[in-house]
């Protein structure tokens, strides 16, 4: 249970650096809310908002927020979080953005038990043949289970055309405590499967992304989300 936060909060930032200070918001209307396929609103549909600050030098701040829905046992029903983090362009191919995501739920007495902090780094990689990313997460305390938990992403986006891009992608999400915290039927390891189209149309980005994983949940099952969202220059 978790999200795609620093992928939404990143994206500029992962194959180009920023050119100057500037303040930026993004607010994303979505059919489901999925993180590594599985759904975080139920198979419902989400309303999310993010407030970001890219510093001059590449150092960035933000916040997101999501609604949620656990399901008829947990009456947890926001989740907004906060990370930090820097980018660097190692060479004229290479880009590095590292840095630290914290989590917190509400809504629920149990929520606030859930938070937990997370560090991620992420490579991307220019080429003729598109952009690749090489992406890793790691929380030590995940989901406040007291329980290590990493994940691992290979990625790849094509251009199909100008303004018409598709991006591949793979992810293994892995527990290093089984007695803590294991995904789908005991199992302390899933993969997860996503093909996604993007495009933009009168200042809005589109997005129409097909996936799976290998678990045997309703929540995790194969799925079609559609995004739209716009990003705001403050």
């Amino acid at each position: 249970m978790k999200k795609t936060l620093i992928a939404i909060a990143t994206t500029g930032l992962l194959i180009v650096g920023s050119a100057q200070a500037e303040l930026s918001s993004t607010v994303k209307v979505a059919s489901d809310y999925t993180f590594n396929g599985v759904s975080q609103t139920d198979n419902g549909a989400a309303l999310q908002a993010s407030l970001d600050y890219a510093f001059d030098n590449d150092l960035y701040v933000g916040t997101w927020a999501s609604n949620l829905d656990f399901g008829q046992a947990d009456d947890t029903n926001i989740e907004w979080d906060f990370y930090v983090g820097k980018y660097w362009q190692l060479n004229e191919k290479v880009g590095l953005d590292a840095g630290i995501a914290y989590y917190t739920y509400h809504g629920d007495s149990a929520s606030s038990t859930y938070k937990y902090a997370e560090l991620y780094s992420k490579f991307g990689f220019n080429s003729d043949l598109g952009d690749s990313e090489l992406n890793f997460w790691y929380a030590w305390d995940y989901f406040g289970e007291d329980a290590g938990h990493y994940i691992v992403m290979a990625a790849h986006t094509f251009e199909v055309s100008e303004g018409h891009n598709v991006r591949v992608s793979f992810d293994r999400s892995t527990s290093t405590d089984a007695a803590k915290w294991v995904w789908g039927n005991g199992d302390k390891s899933y993969n997860h499967y996503r093909v996604e189209y993007m495009t933009s149309v009168g200042g809005f980005d589109i997005n129409l992304a097909a996936e799976d994983t290998n678990m045997d949940w309703d929540t995790a099952d194969s799925r079609v989300v559609l995004s739209v969202s716009r990003t705001f220059s403050l």
